[in-house]
């Protein structure tokens, strides 16, 4: 290897006595003595010790900054004071010779390399390069490429096809705002980084590819979240030929648990198959289409039960319980959560609790203590039980107590099994739903899906036979530990059923055509049935990693801004290249900002 013969993290105790070459950047340099010093070298595998016994020596090192890159020719040797803790930590290295290969020409550096993940964010970002060479951030580089290997390795021993995929498209409704690029040689007009492969894929089911995948980059512009990163993401996408609901399932509960097995942080990862849980059932019994299986709380409806004209948030709508057992925990540390609740939903929170003495007590405790004898037969309550309450509309009330079955579960001791990978399947979406600001029949998620029932179901809904509201989608999520991994859904692939679909909220066949042309026209020409879905492979990393947020497993993220601040994106260009692509700016900019635009 140029400029080395081993690594910095290769160096055993059968080593002592070789002369070798070794390369990296210089970590640490600990003066003891005029002629004794210690200095730690560090490359991509790890670290080795280096022992200064010469005053020349040490004059050579004193003029090297620290994290300048060097190659050390020595001679290895036992380690008197060995350190357990390294993989060399028995030998050290007693240098003849020093080369400076780059040299740091900063005495002073943006934060310690070792300890970067402990300052701001904004520094880290701006110096990614070197924030990357803290091993702690490193791993999560390193984590991401195996399970990328391991991915596509699976993929491939289940037969699928690699492909991939256009990056410059046209503009697609996909739900969320698209990055948008000038066409040059077509004035006005532009293309659209895809957020996702989605039609691209369901062509090449037309085209006769049987089973596909690719590790795809998507792109939209959205805000940024825990487990969200503005911009750019990447997904295992897939899609199946002459392929059901349940084949997709079998494909994914064979290639996941493996890898979550054994990359995760947690050993522990749902075997297939994994729970299936219906839309609505989620809904009603964990409060969200996300639920954390690592929980064991759950919802109860209690609107019936609890209907009172004293309490004016349960004098109508609706009200859901959640009844946690073993609860010994203080009123603050009640009302701690309570707030935490109320910030995640947008709702109040309202709780009671039966003490030792099987008594009602606490919060709202005066306007159920009446009911007590109904209340404790309905939920099963026992000495010193805490109920978590949430009211309002239906939709209110279940989001509100989904964030109290998540917040409570994590934070009281006996609820959750942490330390494991849990998936799970909701099925059965609704197909339509009525627009919060029209008011009117819309699609409920992927117009795309097939509905359950086909043709036949969405001619009863014309014929007024039945509530289109009821109709189901062949549409279906993955959800581990509470985040949802993936959508996915068997594709509506028959023109005749797609535009039936569409009529239903007042698209006609004019319309479908307009706006997916190629999908449309090529699905005329004999397209199979198929299926397929697409887990994030940025939230699989981080969810194995451990790491709260998604942008601790992205080689250069970008902040939640949406900006690079390492590479300074997204910046100004000159008035020559907007004139070629035929677009005129129509913003003021200040005199800085006209400024380093000239520049």
């Amino acid at each position: 290897m140029q400029s080395r013969t081993h690594t910095c993290g290769e160096l055993r105790i059968g080593d002592a006595g070789k002369q070798v070459m070794l390369s990296g950047w210089l970590e640490n340099f600990r003066e003891v003595g005029a002629e004794l010093g210690f200095v730690v070298i560090r490359d991509f595998y790890g670290t080795t010790q280096l022992v200064i016994e010469t005053a020349e020596m040490m004059k050579t090192f004193k003029a090297i900054t620290k994290e300048s890159t060097i190659c050390v020719e020595g001679t290895v040797r036992e380690r008197s004071s060995k350190n357990p803790k390294l993989d060399t930590g028995d030998i050290e290295v007693v240098p003849g010779k020093v080369t400076v290969l780059g040299r740091c020409r900063y005495n002073e550096l943006p934060f310690e390399i070792n300890h970067s993940r402990d300052v701001d964010e904004a520094v880290r970002l701006k110096y990614r390069y070197l924030d990357i060479r803290n091993p702690e951030v490193k791993k999560n580089l390193i984590l991401r490429s195996n399970v990328i290997a391991a991915l596509r390795n699976s993929m491939i021993e289940h037969g699928f096809m690699e492909i991939t995929t256009p990056i410059l498209t046209v503009s697609s409704p996909e739900g969320a705002r698209d990055y948008l690029v000038p066409a040059r040689k077509h004035p006005g007009k532009f293309y659209a980084l895809p957020q996702a492969p989605q039609q691209f894929k369901q062509l090449l089911m037309v085209s006769g590819i049987d089973r596909y995948f690719q590790i795809a980059p998507c792109f939209r512009d959205e805000d940024a979240r825990g487990d969200r990163c503005p911009g750019e993401f990447y997904q295992l996408d897939m899609e199946m030929a002459f392929a059901s609901q349940d084949d997709v399932f079998e494909i994914i509960e064979d290639v996941l648990p493996p890898v979550f097995a054994k990359y995760g942080k947690y050993d522990r990862a749902s075997s297939s198959p994994f729970v299936r849980i219906p839309f609505r059932e989620a809904m009603e019994k964990y409060g969200s289409d996300k639920p954390d299986l690592r929980i064991d709380l759950t919802v109860t409806d209690v609107t019936e039960l609890l209907r009172t004209e004293e309490f004016a948030p349960f004098a109508d709508g609706v009200i859901k319980a959640v009844v946690i057992s073993d609860f010994h925990e203080s009123r603050k540390f009640i009302d701690k959560l309570m707030a935490d609740v109320e910030i995640q939903s947008g709702n109040k929170g309202y709780w009671f609790r039966m003490d030792e003495n099987s008594e009602i007590v606490g919060g709202i405790s005066k306007f159920v203590a009446p009911k007590k004898d109904e209340v404790v037969a309905a939920l099963g309550l026992k000495p010193d039980t805490l109920v978590v309450l949430s009211a309002g509309t239906k939709t209110a009330a279940q989001k509100t107590a989904g964030v109290l079955v998540k917040t409570f579960g994590a934070a009281v001791p006996g609820h959750m099994d942490k330390e494991q990978y849990a998936f799970c399947w909701i099925v059965d979406f609704p197909m339509y739903e009525i627009g919060e600001e029209s008011g009117e029949l819309e699609f409920c998620h992927n117009p795309f899906s097939m509905p359950s029932g086909g043709l036949d179901i969405l001619l009863k809904a014309e014929k007024g036979e039945i509530d289109p509201l009821s109709i189901m989608a062949d549409q279906y999520d993955l959800v581990v530990n509470g985040i949802e991994l993936s959508s996915g859904a068997v594709r509506n692939h028959d023109p005749e059923i797609m535009i039936k679909a569409f009529e239903l909220v007042r698209l006609g066949e004019e319309d479908v055509k307009a706006k997916f042309p190629a999908m449309y026209n090529a699905f005329c020409y004999g397209a199979p049935p198929h299926a397929g879905i697409a887990p994030g492979v940025d939230r699989m990393v981080m969810l194995l990693s451990g790491e709260e947020t998604i942008r601790e497993v992205i080689p250069f993220p970008m902040n939640k801004n949406a900006q690079d601040v390492m590479m300074d994106a997204p910046g100004y260009v000159t008035d020559k290249q907007l004139k070629e692509l035929s677009i005129k700016i129509d913003i003021e900019q200040s005199e800085a900002e006209k400024t380093e635009e000239s520049n």
